[in-house]
């Protein structure tokens, strides 16, 4: 006993404690002078703190020097810094004593070991007859970043003999000067000395349980402490072992590293609080010392009783009981020791197990832990590790664990900032900065949240591709022990019986408090931040992975003890909102169809929507950044390019600012979106979204047809209520989301879900008619437009999966002409030039679905006998006239522009706002003249693939003469008298290519020559000339466009139409004089159908 608490009663020594008071009842036989050893180790210990708190002049601790036999291992340096030991010293340990308790849903998920945490938590068993045997550990190396380099223990004795853990790193300090290093492990955190105050207490009292530990003495004041020269020694290693609330190296001076947070206050607790956990640390050196002996009942039970005893004291140093009481408002004397994982094996959850079934003790003691963790949390940034080490601890807390109950949860919940209630609009933004856990879910590696990241790690000289990439990975490593020490605490909450509601509710007020993050716009200070956001996501995916559908209910949105409050104008995937509400009322009045909600289904839909509130926000940031970059980088060119024309006018001194503001704004811009490619572009962290996404379409698609996976096209007509009343964004969501991997990370396209995404993407395509809005069905084709190989060539497999679905041979083809007509009317003020832009997405497609064998034969039968036929001919007809006119039109804009801009003298005559404006439209034009160029071609595209393959249809006489009159205004576009408009500088700069229009389009002629065609070529008078035909010809034959073989097949066309007409103006003579009373509408049609009979006869 003496050797565990280091005292004597015989004489005076540096190594011991003098017990001066006690040496007489030593001297007697101890079986009469003490009851039993819990009696004896209870006066040693009260004798010693009593000490403590009275001596006037005389630290009983100073005789506990520096030479004494060290509790850690040793390393000497020649300067005061913080030594990380190589050795694993059978001394030191975690907090806990039962690894069992948090080993496996902490330990393994923590160091990589487990890919999924263990929700199987071991109850701990408090030791009364034996001593404590740790479980063995086994030696895991954690995969630390790049930027913070740190080792593991490394074991020297049998594993059973050291109860050592990844999760604990015993330091040692090393002073100069040839001063012993070797400083024992608890004693090295001391205090600065405090002011002297009277003393105390006259006389020990006896040995008193932990339930008495509010019986304080009657006269408290300030203790009275004189600083030893061994204390003075150990000032600095307390503060050189204290992490820095900055987040700076242990071995950062004093001024820079430490803060109030972080460090021990100048208290006589402390020197107490170091004896009694070294003394608790040295049972266990003892115990792997002598294994065989105390393994006997006696010496057994004696250890335990140390144990026990030096927590039941510990708890009364920390209330203040000893010396001066302590409010809930003081930083605990535990955090620092916790934050530096410096506790003996078994401390914490001994302290707690001792304490928590009296309520008022254990709030006492623990209340101020967990604010102060909180609080460092705070202060920490990802910057460097020191983040960890505040989850960590709460992680360890939060998993102790007796029979069903974890005490710590049932703590936390009971605070009063656990869910604070909202004070003003920004409810989401005062539940992130209030809440208990707000601070733990805060850690973000986004600019916008914490510019420590992206000062620290993206603020060099340049940014490199490969430097980039392995900061974000490291960033990616620290995001993620961050993210699972928060899903161990959430989940250890949910698995409390007691505190799953409080952790639901908590869950849900995240969600509710941030629904303006979906909008549109919105104002960022009253939300949650993104990194807050994706954090609590990334936990409630975890959550989320052992959900099996079966669960879930998919009436939960529906059902009215629904935690998650959907705004009564939610658009809705086909119901209006008459439609929801009065379906709803009936629900209500039959509540039949309602369950009482479980908790996957909770989990599921709380998940469902707060991937709608993060990842697809932090996405549309992020695009909005790219966008952002891409136009100051066309601002700073364009500066650049013009500086000739600016740098001698009035305007110089203008344009240099505005030059250096764009590159500022652009350096500042590629920071943050460095920081965002670590934060959102995470492989691992897009695939846990495109599962989920995976398993929200598997719901839908149950909910569309019960028979799925074995779903049968087309639908019933009736679109199911369940789905016509879903929210619109769960469907748009996932096109989304879709539409931002295919672009950004298509590597994370190809997860088991895959089958069933295709599967959704086919289904409501074929469907249209199950949702209302045509945007919707619109986005849908968008992503199949952006997996065309010809758009994303990284995503051929899964185009190829679409196209080769067993769903989509005979309907998609249909459904997309039909699609491709609908728009032309959808409602928006912006319909007109949206239609363009879907159109060029289904084209697009159409161009790859028509080299598919399986699609081919569908495009044929949709030809000849297809009911969307004629009206899709008719759209690309009027889409590409539109769109060559507007496109050629711009550049002849342009081509006048450039004129004006190349006669400098003419040019400079014009006034200074002239020449802005002139060259404002220059600027549109170009940007027009892009975009309908683009457009155009893909239509005139169409046209030669489907005239190469099939000419009847185009050949009805619904169809042919308006053709004809396209092709031929075109023709005269781009070969007639103001052709010469259309010579621009740089032409390709627009995608315009005038050969390759000439020859498509002369192409088509070719495919469609034939009478009928010839004659539908002959009666447009509007644009048809000879001289123009003529005119083609020739510019064929100098641009060497075409082969002479297809040149003589267009002159003997042309002189085919040519014949018709000539036959058309002799037939317009015969019957010009013809008298008024004939000229009747039926008589006319039927001469004109006789003469067309006969000009057929006659070929």
């Amino acid at each position: 006993v003496c050797k565990i608490f280091r005292v004597s009663w015989k004489d005076r020594d540096r190594d011991v404690i003098f017990l001066n008071s006690l040496s007489a009842q030593f001297k007697q036989n101890p079986k009469e002078v003490f009851s039993d050893f819990k009696d004896l180790i209870g006066q040693i210990l009260m004798e010693v703190l009593m000490m403590s708190t009275q001596s006037r002049d005389e630290n009983p601790f100073a005789s506990l020097t520096a030479t004494s036999q060290p509790i850690a291992a040793t390393a000497r340096s020649p300067d005061r810094s913080l030594i990380l030991n190589t050795g694993s010293n059978p001394g030191t340990s975690p907090m806990f004593c039962n690894v069992g308790s948090f080993g496996s849903s902490s330990l393994s998920s923590l160091y990589g070991t487990s890919p999924a945490p263990t929700t199987n938590f071991t109850s701990y068993v408090p030791m009364t007859g034996s001593s404590l045997t740790p479980p063995a550990s086994s030696v895991a190396t954690t995969s630390v970043p790049s930027i913070t380099v740190s080792s593991h223990l490394t074991a020297t004795s049998p594993s059973w003999m050291q109860p050592s853990s990844p999760r604990y790193r015993p330091y040692t300090v090393t002073h100069s000067g040839g001063f012993s290093a070797s400083v024992p492990r608890s004693l090295n955190i001391s205090i600065p000395p405090s002011s002297p105050s009277p003393s105390v207490m006259a006389a020990s009292p006896p040995a008193m349980p932990i339930t008495a530990s509010r019986q304080r003495p009657t006269t408290m004041g300030p203790p009275l402490f004189t600083a030893s020269p061994s204390t003075s020694r150990r000032r600095s290693s307390l503060l050189n072992r204290i992490p820095s609330s900055m987040g700076g190296s242990g071995s950062s001076s004093v001024s820079d590293s430490c803060n109030d947070h972080f460090t021990i206050e100048s208290c006589k607790e402390t020197e107490m609080l170091n004896y009694l956990i070294e003394c608790f640390d040295r049972v266990g050196i003892e115990e792997r010392k002598a294994p065989k002996m105390c393994s006997q009942p006696t010496v057994s039970q004696l250890l335990s009783n140390i144990r026990s005893q030096c927590i039941s004291h510990a708890a009364l140093v920390l209330q203040g009981s000893l010396t001066q009481p302590r409010s809930l408002q003081q930083q605990s004397l535990l955090v620092p020791y916790m934050l530096c994982r410096n506790l003996p094996f078994g401390f914490i959850q001994e302290l707690v197990r001792t304490t928590y079934q009296d309520e008022e003790v254990f709030k006492q003691i623990f209340i101020p832990i967990l604010q102060g963790l909180a609080l460092a949390s705070k202060e920490c940034s990802l910057d460097s590790d020191n983040f960890k080490y505040p989850l960590m601890a709460l992680c360890e807390l939060c998993e102790i664990k007796f029979g069903k109950t974890h005490p710590m949860c049932s703590l936390v919940v009971s605070l009063p900032l656990w869910l604070p209630k909202s004070l003003s609009t920004g409810a989401g933004r005062e539940l992130q900065r209030l809440s208990y856990l707000g601070a733990f879910f805060s850690l973000s590696v986004f600019a916008e949240d914490d510019n420590k990241v992206v000062e620290k790690y993206f603020s060099g000289p340049a940014i490199t591709l490969e430097n980039t990439r392995v900061v974000s990975q490291s960033l990616q490593h620290y995001l993620e022990l961050a993210r699972q020490e928060l899903f161990k605490i959430l989940h250890s909450i949910l698995l409390n019986g007691e505190t799953r509601e409080a952790a639901l509710s908590y869950m849900a007020a995240i969600v509710n408090a941030n629904m303006k993050k979906a909008q549109m716009q919105t104002d960022d200070r009253l939300v949650s931040t993104d990194g807050f956001m994706l954090n609590f996501l990334w936990v409630l995916q975890q959550l989320s992975t052992k959900i099996k559908l079966e669960t879930v209910d998919p009436m939960y949105i529906f059902h009215p003890r629904c935690r998650i409050d959907l705004p009564t104008d939610e658009t809705r995937v086909k119901a209006t909102m008459e439609d929801v509400a009065a379906w709803i009322a009936e629900l209500y009045r039959d509540p039949s169809p309602f369950s009482e909600p479980k908790f996957p289904t909770e989990c599921f839909f709380l998940t469902l929507h707060a991937h709608h509130l993060s990842i697809l926000p932090s996405c549309r940031r992020y695009i909005r950044r790219l966008r952002a970059i891409r136009e100051l980088n066309r601002t700073v060119e364009d500066l650049k390019n013009n500086e000739s024309q600016w740098k001698d006018s009035p305007l110089a001194t203008r344009h240099r600012e505005m030059l250096k503001r764009c590159k500022t704004q652009l350096k500042k811009l590629v920071r943050c979106k460095a920081c965002a490619d670590a934060g959102l572009l995470d492989e691992n962290f897009l695939r846990r979204c495109l599962n989920f996404y995976g398993m929200v379409i598997q719901l839908m698609l149950r909910i569309l047809d019960p028979a799925y996976p074995n779903i049968k096209l087309p639908l019933t007509p009736e679109v199911p209520k369940v789905f016509a009343a879903l929210p619109e964004f769960y469907v748009e969501d996932v096109a989304e989301f879709l539409f931002f991997i295919v672009q950004y990370a298509p590597q994370v396209l190809y997860e088991p879900c895959t089958q069933d995404i295709v599967m959704f993407l086919v289904v409501m395509l074929c469907n249209q008619n199950y949702i209302r809005n045509p945007y919707l069905v619109a986005k849908l084709v968008e992503v199949m437009f952006m997996t065309n190989p010809a758009v994303q060539p990284r995503t051929q497999k899964f185009f190829e999966m679409i196209e080769n679905h067993p769903l989509s041979t005979k309907l998609l083809v249909p459904s997309l002409m039909k699609f491709y007509t609908d728009v032309e009317h959808t409602g928006a003020t912006s319909e007109f030039y949206d239609k363009f832009t879907i159109r060029y997405h289904i084209s697009t497609i159409f161009k790859s679905l028509w080299q598919n064998i399986a699609h081919h034969g569908t495009f044929m039968e949709e030809f000849n006998s297809g009911k969307q036929f004629v009206r899709y001919i008719n759209m690309l007809i009027n889409d590409t006239t539109f769109l060559l006119d507007e496109s050629l039109e711009s550049l002849k804009r342009i081509h006048e522009v450039q004129e004006e801009m190349k006669n400098k003298e003419q040019w400079d005559l014009l006034p200074r706002d002239q020449q802005q404006a002139r060259q404002s439209q220059l600027a549109q034009d170009e940007r027009v003249s892009r975009s309908y160029l683009a457009l155009a071609t893909e239509t005139v595209d169409m046209f030669h693939i489907l005239t190469k393959q099939v000419q009847k249809p185009f050949l009805r006489p619904e169809l042919g003469p308006r053709l004809a009159a396209m092709l031929n205004f075109n023709l005269q576009q781009l070969c007639g008298p103001k052709c010469r408009d259309l010579k621009v500088e740089n032409p390709e700069k627009y995608g315009f290519e005038p050969k390759k229009l000439l020859d498509q389009l002369t192409d088509i002629y070719l495919q469609l020559d034939c009478a009928r065609f010839a004659k539908a070529i002959a009666d447009d008078q509007r644009s048809y000339s000879k001289e123009l035909f003529e005119e083609v010809i020739s510019k064929m034959r100098k641009a060497g466009i075409k082969s002479t073989i297809a040149i003589e097949k267009f002159k003997l066309l042309a002189e085919k139409v040519e014949e018709i007409v000539a036959k058309n103006a002799r037939a317009e003579i015969d019957y010009s004089d013809a008298p008024d009373e004939f000229r009747v509408p039926e008589l006319k049609e039927q001469i004109q159908a006789w003469m067309r009979d006969k000009q057929n006869a006659d070929h």
